[in-house]
């Protein structure tokens, strides 16, 4: 029986997690969880899910639920994250917070000794550099949750490092991929959050809208994988049915297929080295799809991909700059502040004003995610 800490229950991938570990409650328990400011949501997977720990984000959440549920001990906050996070019965640790707040409660488990099954790609993209090492100091195993690096992860099962030509990820294009930047002026934020192949929460899929959640995932390939950024090659893909590929320096080429279904990487990250069957998973057959259609995306249309290949690149300090940018312009487009193409202006506007630091640590890291998004915040005249 694997114990597990859900962070970020009741989003996207928390509750697609539930759902994998109630199907396989003989398999997986969870022990604590945490969830942001959807309480109603929260207490409606309390019903089933009976973790003892639970962290929510807020003081006062924390005590109307610790007066309502006096059987279980309730935290807030980064603290508490921390606490659930570091629980002494816990195995791994299904991180599927979104965005900057998932980094410090991921290196606190890490330095506890707890496996990781990592959705939250932003921990790796600020801060790889301080990960990486720190998962091989504590003998921790790093198991990857987006479609795309899971495909990659077993794509690699077997066989030697070394013998990488490049990694190739794929992408559906998102919900603009037809349009050209002319038509992208005037798009509203209800177009972009109607992905047509993946059921994702609403930030990510305005980053597939962009293209920014392939960047990210590029720089989180190149830490997972070590692999050299001129080795990550990007392909728009717009079944979602090839989640990615590995090519060798023998011209083979290894890919994952499946159907466009998050429970199946989710899964495989909490039960590996074993498979188990996915209750309710749809099965592929390429007979019905007939065909797979594959496209190098344009990087002058696509220029959130140009600029997370060049922060990447550039390491240090960059892409910390451009997640906190982004995060803060997919908000400000959310909640129709924006324009749509403003979302990757604004990201360049403050790369070119950050000054670039070598090897921050992590305390400069959080000081530069909030520079950045005050950066944008200031620029547009948001409180």
């Amino acid at each position: 029986m694997k114990k597990i800490t859900i962070l970020g229950v009741t989003g996207s991938i928390g509750t697609q997690s539930v759902d994998v570990i109630r199907h396989h409650n003989d398999e997986f328990e969870i022990v604590a969880m945490s969830a942001g400011k959807n309480i109603d949501a929260l207490e409606k997977i309390m019903r089933y899910i009976h973790a003892p720990y639970i962290c929510v984000s807020q003081k006062e959440d924390q005590e109307y639920l610790q007066r309502k549920h006096k059987d279980r001990t309730f935290y807030y906050g980064e603290e508490g994250l921390v606490k659930i996070a570091t629980l002494e019965d816990v195995d791994i640790v299904l991180n599927g917070i979104v965005g900057f707040a998932g980094l410090v409660p991921t290196i606190e488990a890490i330095k506890h000794h707890k496996d990781i099954a990592l959705a939250n790609k932003e921990t790796l993209v600020v801060a790889g550099h301080i990960i990486i090492p720190l998962v091989k100091e504590n003998n921790v195993q790093l198991l990857p949750v987006d479609s795309e690096h899971s495909a990659i992860f077993q794509s690699l099962n077997g066989e030697n490092h070394g013998d990488i030509e490049k990694i190739i990820l794929t992408c559906s294009g998102g919900s603009f991929r037809d349009k050209s930047r002319y038509e992208l002026k005037n798009v509203t934020v209800d177009q972009a959050l109607k992905h047509p192949n993946w059921s994702m929460g609403a930030k990510i899929t305005i980053d597939s809208a962009t293209l920014f959640n392939k960047g990210l995932e590029v720089m989180e390939a190149h830490w997972l994988f070590d692999v050299n950024y001129d080795d990550i090659e990007v392909l728009i893909h717009p079944e979602s049915i090839i989640h990615s590929m590995v090519e060798y320096k023998d011209t083979a080429i290894i890919a994952q297929l499946g159907t466009p279904d998050m429970r199946l990487p989710i899964q495989y990250a909490l039960s590996y080295p074993r498979r188990l069957p996915l209750m309710g998973g749809k099965r592929l057959s390429l007979a019905d799809i007939g065909s797979l259609h594959f496209s190098k995306p344009d990087l002058k249309r696509f220029h959130a991909l140009a600029l997370s290949y060049e922060a990447g690149k550039k390491g240090g300090s960059m892409p910390c700059v451009l997640n906190g940018a982004n995060e803060e312009a997919n908000l400000l487009f959310r909640n129709r502040k924006i324009a749509f193409l403003d979302i990757e202006k604004l990201v360049e506007e403050a790369m070119y004003a950050h000054e670039w630091v070598n090897n921050p640590s992590l305390e400069q890291l959080l000081e530069i995610d909030q520079w950045a998004r005050d950066f944008v915040k200031k620029k547009v005249g948001a409180d």
